[in-house]
């Protein structure tokens, strides 16, 4: 077994252990929130941490109304024109909490004011020690370079924040169900495997989705280009509308990540789409309908809510992503030119 394999499936154990652990210090971060009342926030990250920092933007906007935005962090190490800061909520999210760039900006976050907040996998590490609050991911030492079970850590942790926050009863009843819901994604290795194997000849690939999904697109791009050295590109299914659809051509491989809900009709008309144009579509997905509309559909069991559905779509696409590249006979454990640790400045 390789190690990348066996830290996807630590997944719903770290996850589990994560909701005990974390829930009191997430309860306490959303007190000092109400206290503080943020008029907008500020997500700091890099690499697949980058598309945690994604999927925090659509909880936080439609949990908490709050406008939020990605952090340029350039702007404070390279131009030294940061923007104004005071009275936001800045969340740096790392793996190692280690570039100098992140720092920075939650170094100056704090230095105007603003609530910080890291969410890291290494405690004692730069970025936790540059804010006021840290969460704390606990998915142990990721040995594979290719990050899972700390991305999905992060975005239960983010998710976790956000319920206490906003109160929404819904995502915080959810949130217990998320382990159980990554082990159905899981089971579903064998056909991701099945599916590698047919795709193992290609040369590129489109990764769709739609709201909250649209986060686990990108991860999931990331992965196949991190371990398979494709250029898998990620789109909003709304997006690919505008342009990037002439690129189909019949047997144009397109994953597609959908949960049920208010993007499930556009993502079937898109599958439709698709099929018009001979792609080969396959979908990860507990809506009938859209499974129906595409040419391979690997269906989960419908979420305990549609905003952590991509958790679980997430951790399918990093079986392929490993399936993948064990097809193609590449390590999926030490991808060729990669570090675990990626300082930037």
């Amino acid at each position: 077994m390789h190690i990348l394999d066996a830290e996807i499936h630590e997944q719903p154990d770290v996850l589990r252990a994560l909701l005990g652990r974390e829930a009191e210090g997430a309860r306490t971060i959303a007190r000092r929130l109400r206290e503080y009342q943020p008029r907008f926030a500020m997500l700091v990250a890099r690499g697949t941490s980058d598309n945690a920092a994604v999927y925090a933007k659509y909880l936080l906007e439609s949990f908490t109304q709050l406008p939020t935005a990605l952090a340029a962090p350039s702007l404070y190490t390279l131009y030294g024109k940061p923007p104004r800061l005071e009275h936001s909520l800045v969340v740096g999210v790392s793996q190692s909490g280690q570039s100098p760039d992140l720092v920075a900006v939650m170094e100056e976050a704090r230095k105007q004011g603003a609530l910080t907040v890291a969410v890291v996998n290494v405690r004692q590490s730069p970025l936790a020690e540059a804010a006021d609050h840290m969460l704390w991911c606990g998915a142990g030492i990721e040995q594979a370079v290719a990050a899972t079970k700390s991305f999905t850590a992060q975005q239960l942790l983010l998710a976790l924040l956000v319920a206490e926050w906003s109160g929404d009863a819904g995502l915080t009843e959810a949130l217990p169900a998320v382990p159980s819901a990554v082990t159905s994604a899981l089971a579903l290795g064998d056909r991701l495997a099945d599916l590698a194997s047919r795709w193992r000849s290609m040369e590129t690939s489109a990764v769709l989705a739609r709201g909250y999904a649209y986060a686990a697109a990108l991860e999931v791009a990331l992965k196949i280009k991190e371990t398979s050295y494709l250029p898998a590109d990620a789109y909003s299914g709304a997006d690919f509308l505008h342009g990037p659809i002439a690129m189909i051509e019949p047997g144009f491989p397109t994953l597609l990540l959908s949960a049920s809900g208010p993007t499930g009709a556009g993502m079937r008309d898109l599958a439709l789409t698709l099929r018009e144009r001979q792609a080969d579509t396959v979908a990860v997905t507990d809506d009938a309908a859209l499974a129906e509309a595409v040419g391979t559909a690997l269906t989960l069991p419908a979420p305990a809510s549609e905003a952590l559905a991509p958790i679980s779509l997430v951790v399918a696409g990093q079986l392929l992503a490993y399936h993948l590249a064990v097809a193609k006979g590449y390590d999926p454990d030490q991808p060729r030119g990669l570090h675990k640790v990626t300082i930037t400045r």
